[in-house]
């Protein structure tokens, strides 16, 4: 799986990337059909306590899983839109089985 990371307006630390690859790298174990996952990083405006906004896109062959998540650290955030993830995935999981 191909694992694109994109922090618009700041630059992500090398720590922060490899926390990403790894947490989302372990998407694959729930469905083996991801092709890619696309994490974009954002500082929300204004300043406040939760403004750290990580999104995650898994590329999947039928479909696409899409999470966002809201926290005061990208890490938690990104922990989130992993989690978030990992029950869409086992729907669609699911839903392929079903038929």
């Amino acid at each position: 799986m191909e694992i694109r990371i994109q922090s618009i307006h700041f630059d992500a630390t090398d720590r922060l990337e490899a926390f990403i690859q790894k947490k989302v790298s372990k998407l694959e174990q729930f469905y083996d059909g991801i092709i890619a996952a696309e994490v974009s990083l954002r500082v929300v405006k204004p300043e406040t306590v939760n403004n750290k906004q990580a999104s995650i896109r898994l590329m999947i062959k039928n479909n696409d899983c899409f999470a966002e998540k809201i926290s005061d650290t990208f890490e938690g955030s990104v922990d989130e839109a992993v989690t978030a993830l990992e029950k869409q995935l086992a729907k669609v999981k699911e839903k392929t089985r079903a038929k």
